[in-house]
């Protein structure tokens, strides 16, 4: 591992070496590099491929007792970064800060509402050992869109629930997970994890509210 300065207003980076990097949907990528720190599931590093250029904040997507870091990404055409990552091999540099956020999974009751690659952070705490009294609900635009369903599915059965608003099948909720919120009775007191884009993350948080649920109650990560 080599240590750089960061850039302005930038943590400080270090550079590792890419050990495997598979698209695992259509332009879905899940890039892993050796680890050498802790962290807390459900935080965050910042990721660039030099030390020149502004790295972008993505979830940690392995559990914290293993020996690789894994990250899942969408390949953003338009953008900078993410089609020079999805183009990476084995051995090819990239540059990682610490981790760091508050975006924390706990053995305590929970629902765990996702869209997308939101649901990093999430398999991150499944992958920790944090499954127990956990309702996951994942939203998704297409049935090959929800990743690591085979392995949340074994272990959480009937408490994974997926939301497909383009395609259907015999054990999908059709419609998105907002739709799937409203038919909710009466919600638990428990905590409410929601990640996903920003719209999402509005949506969902006031729905809840609206329902009942108190604002302390919800803890939210934005994904841009």
């Amino acid at each position: 591992m080599q240590k750089k300065g960061a850039l302005k207003n930038e943590p400080e980076l270090f550079e590792y070496s890419i050990v495997n990097n598979e698209e695992i949907s259509p332009g879905v990528h899940l890039i892993s590099f050796n680890r050498d720190f802790d962290f807390a599931p459900g935080q965050v590093v910042k990721l660039g491929v030099d030390f020149k250029n502004p790295p972008r904040i993505y979830s940690i997507c392995s559990g914290n007792q293993e020996n690789e870091v894994r990250i899942l990404f969408n390949i953003k055409e338009d953008g900078f970064l993410t089609p020079k990552l999805a183009a990476m091999i084995p051995g090819d540099k990239i540059v990682v800060s610490k981790p760091y956020g508050s975006f924390l999974g706990s053995s305590e009751a929970a629902w765990w509402i996702a869209t997308g690659t939101g649901i990093a952070p999430f398999y991150s705490m499944f992958q920790s050992g944090i499954p127990k009294n956990i309702k996951l609900i994942h939203g998704a635009s297409y049935l090959n869109q929800f990743y690591f369903e085979d392995d949340l599915d074994w272990v959480m059965g009937k408490n994974y629930i997926r939301c497909c608003s383009r395609e259907s099948s015999c054990d999908v909720v059709s419609g998105r997970v907002t739709e799937y919120l409203k038919s909710v009775v009466k919600f638990p007191d428990v905590k409410f994890y929601i990640c996903g884009k920003a719209l999402m993350v509005v949506e969902v948080r006031d729905l809840l509210i609206e329902k009942g649920v108190s604002f302390e109650n919800i803890l939210a990560e934005i994904y841009f």
